[in-house]
């Protein structure tokens, strides 16, 4: 979870204006390719040595590795996020398609637990078609199943041993619910003020501006006659010039107040659509073929950034030609259910998936034994598990975010890639503001600030965030695993970590609390130190195979 009060922009001026956008939540809704800022578009695909910017080296490894050949293997990816625009024009011919499935006969003809699965499954619907959009937190869903057998206990001395375990994570998730319905309350109490505090700064200089929201251009020409005025405008220039705009205060307000209808809401119970028990792992049957949803433009997003065509002149660039994308729609706006990740994990791995992209995470799993279970038999199976590694700024050596790849027992599965995001420009601003980190357990960085993908109803976006460096990892790895099918998953990884660009420099540690500016060396942030690179990965699979 991301958020920050428009009065941050102010106290500490210091980020830069897409990720003040970014942290604000100044989200487009889709709109053309040409309306957005084209400096950004397909940048991670470039070169950090020709083209100066910190990109994946992508396109020189079609031009100057990859000409003449052919891929050896069409790589399956499958994406488990919110659901995928599969009529995108950019898109649409890199979907997966299930060949033992006829479609919409409604009978499984493949056998495989599944009706229609056309091009993979929906476990946030039921068998009428309806779907589920918004839920809570996983915490407030905790707060909610334990809520009438703890609420009035205050000793465990009676409980038994799986009680007092519950009860434990029953005081854990309180905690965490008050801690941020106080939080979200102080940020509407502070967004209020520097409304007040804007409000009055425009009064003050509409004498001097023709438009009641001043761009920074107007600004620039007042000529304050007192301090004031001065003061006004100052303070008007600040923001203006960090990419402030009059738009995030209302969108702002609007989402943290929505966030406590929902998010927050122990009333709130969504999961009533889909019909299943979300505790009950033997309870399989549920769910419908509508892999899009009520709100595909995450998924959308992460998809085109790794299949997006290449060949048609239009669009982006995806990273990885011969791919296609298998969509397991299993993350809705709020938490996703450890249930719903177990069986999508499950489904890609026994319908040929060899690489699973997850662009998500949450603060606690109830069932992760389940997921366990679910990542050990893609493990056993040969398919990569690549994950983004938050948004909280936050230390993942100590602040664990599920799924994880550190099971139960504390031991650590091996097909798995953790993948913090860094920006466009190397300086000290190399790692994104927010993206988290962590020297044992983040494995690399990729591409994850100002990024262009694609939005439904054949849109565009730009958007930043580790969900979005995680499909960059998982194109380059669908690209040398099309080229190197001999590979096993975890020599794969290998290649992909050893061939990271290393970046020597000390950067500044992501801090989106304070973004206060303290100095480390980039190779403190990860286990490799560096960013995943497509043309170093392909020369030294190469070489590992012949």
């Amino acid at each position: 979870m991301i958020r920050i009060a428009a009065i941050l922009l102010v106290l500490f001026l210091v980020i830069t204006s897409s990720e003040v956008a970014y942290a604000l939540g100044n989200k487009q809704k889709g709109t053309t390719l040409d309306s957005l800022n084209l400096h950004y578009l397909n940048w991670y695909n470039l070169d950090p040595k020709s083209d100066k910017v910190q990109g994946v080296s992508v396109d020189k490894a079609y031009q100057e590795l990859l000409v003449g050949k052919t891929p050896k293997k069409k790589i399956i990816v499958a994406v488990i996020d919110g659901g995928v625009d599969i009529t995108h024009e950019d898109l649409k011919d890199k979907i997966w398609v299930n060949t033992d499935e006829i479609p919409n006969n409604q009978m499984d003809d493949d056998h495989n637990g599944y009706v229609d699965d056309i091009n993979g499954w929906n476990f946030l619907g039921n068998a009428s078609g309806e779907n589920l959009d918004i839920e809570n937190f996983e915490f407030v869903r905790v707060l909610n199943k334990y809520k009438s057998l703890f609420d009035t206990i205050t000793t465990t001395q009676n409980l038994t041993k799986e009680e007092k375990e519950n009860y434990i994570q029953y005081q854990h998730c309180l905690k965490r619910y008050n801690d941020e319905i106080e939080e979200i309350t102080s940020q509407l109490e502070e967004l209020n003020e520097f409304r007040t505090k804007l409000d009055s700064a425009l009064v003050l200089l509409s004498p001097y501006t023709k438009n009641k929201e001043p761009k920074l251009d107007e600004i620039e020409k007042v000529k304050p006659k007192n301090k004031q005025e001065a003061d006004a405008k100052k303070l008007l220039k600040q923001i203006l010039k960090r990419g402030f705009t009059y738009k995030m205060l209302d969108y702002e307000t609007i989402e943290l107040n929505k966030e406590l209808n929902t998010s927050l809401n122990i009333e709130l119970n969504g999961r009533m659509i889909v019909g299943d028990d979300c505790y009950n792992p033997n309870e399989k049957n549920y769910g419908n073929n509508d892999v899009i949803g009520p709100s595909a433009e995450h998924g959308s997003f992460v998809s085109g950034i790794i299949g997006a065509n290449r060949n048609n002149n239009k669009g982006i660039n995806g990273i990885a030609d011969d791919v296609e994308i298998m969509v397991l729609r299993a993350v809705p706006d709020g938490d996703e259910y450890d249930k719903d990740v177990a069986f999508s994990i499950r489904y890609a791995v026994d319908n040929g998936a060899n690489i699973i992209n997850m662009s998500f995470g949450k603060e606690f799993s109830p069932l992760k034994t389940l997921v366990d279970e679910a990542i050990l038999y893609a493990e056993s199976h040969g398919v990569l598990l690549v994950h983004a590694s938050g948004n909280e700024s936050a230390n993942c050596d100590t602040v664990e975010s599920y799924p994880t790849k550190r099971l139960n027992n504390n031991s650590f599965v091996k097909n798995w890639i953790t993948v913090g995001a860094n920006t466009k420009i190397g300086n000290k601003t190399l790692p994104g503001v927010f993206s988290n980190y962590g020297q044992k357990t983040v494995d690399v960085f990729a591409p994850g600030v100002d990024i262009i993908s694609l939005f439904p109803g054949s849109k565009y976006d730009m958007e930043s965030g580790t969900s979005f460096s995680s499909p960059v990892a998982s194109g380059v790895a669908a690209l040398v695993w099309s080229y190197y099918p001999e590979l096993t998953a975890l020599e794969l990884k290998e290649i992909l970590l050893a061939s990271a660009l290393k970046y020597p420099k000390k950067v500044y540690l992501p801090n989106i609390t304070t973004y206060k500016k303290t100095k480390v060396k980039f190779s403190s942030l990860s286990v490799t130190g560096g960013i995943i690179n497509a043309y170093e990965a392909l020369k030294l699979a190469e070489n590992k195979t012949h």
